[in-house]
C-alpha cells in the first residue's frame, strides 16, 4: 500500500493496543531534561520543554501509518504544527528544508513547500492518549502520504537549512 494513494477518511480508527511498531521502541526520555530544539536558518532558535510544546495550538488529524509488509494503522494523532514552531523561531526567507531528528539519530529531510501542501506535524497524543514510549514519546513526526519509516520517533530537533544534503 502506498500511503499517497489511500483515502483513509472512511477507514475505522484502529485501537492503540493493536498498533504495530517498527524501529526503536524502548528509548526513555526524561521530561525534566527534554528539550525540542529548533535551530539552523532561524532568527530565534528555540529550546522548548514538553509543557511549553503543549501550550501551542494543537490539531488532531486522522493519519494512516503504513509499514509495508508489516502493518497499517489508522489513528487520530494530536500535536503541534511544524509551521507554528517555525514561525515562532522566525525562519529566514532563504530557508528551503527542515531536518527532523530523533533521539536515535534518525533524520528525515522535508522541503518547506511540502509543509504547505501536506499535513505534517509533531504528535504527542494518539487516539486520545499520551503518545506511548514505543511509538516515540514525547514527540513523533506525523507525515501525510509518507511511509512509517519516515515518521521519526523521539523527535529532539528540527534543523532549518537552505541546502540539499
Amino acid at each position: 500500500m502506498n500511503p499517497a494513494e489511500i483515502d483513509n477518511r472512511n477507514l475505522e480508527i484502529d485501537p492503540l493496543n493493536q498498533f504495530g511498531t517498527m524501529g526503536p521502541a524502548d528509548i526513555v526520555i526524561d521530561l525534566k531534561t527534554y528539550r525540542l530544539k529548533l535551530t539552523g536558518n532561524v532568527g530565534r532558535p528555540l529550546s522548548l520543554n514538553y509543557n511549553q510544546i503543549l501550550k501551542y495550538p494543537s490539531l488532531t488529524e486522522t493519519g494512516l501509518l503504513i509499514c509495508p509488509g508489516f502493518f497499517s494503522n489508522n489513528g487520530r494523532w494530536t500535536g503541534v504544527t511544524l509551521k507554528s514552531l517555525l514561525q515562532e523561531a522566525q525562519i529566514k526567507k532563504e530557508a528551503q528544508y527542515i531536518d527532523v531528528v530523533g533521539e536515535d539519530g534518525k533524520r528525515i529531510r522535508i522541503s518547506l513547500k511540502e509543509l504547505d501542501q501536506k499535513r505534517i506535524f509533531l504528535a504527542y497524543r494518539v487516539n486520545g492518549e499520551t503518545l506511548p514510549r514505543k511509538h516515540g514519546f514525547p514527540l513523533r513526526l506525523v507525515y501525510e502520504d509518507a511511509y512509517g519509516s519516515d515518521w521519526v520517533k523521539y523527535v529532539k530537533e528540527v534543523v532549518v537549512s537552505q541546502t540539499t544534503l
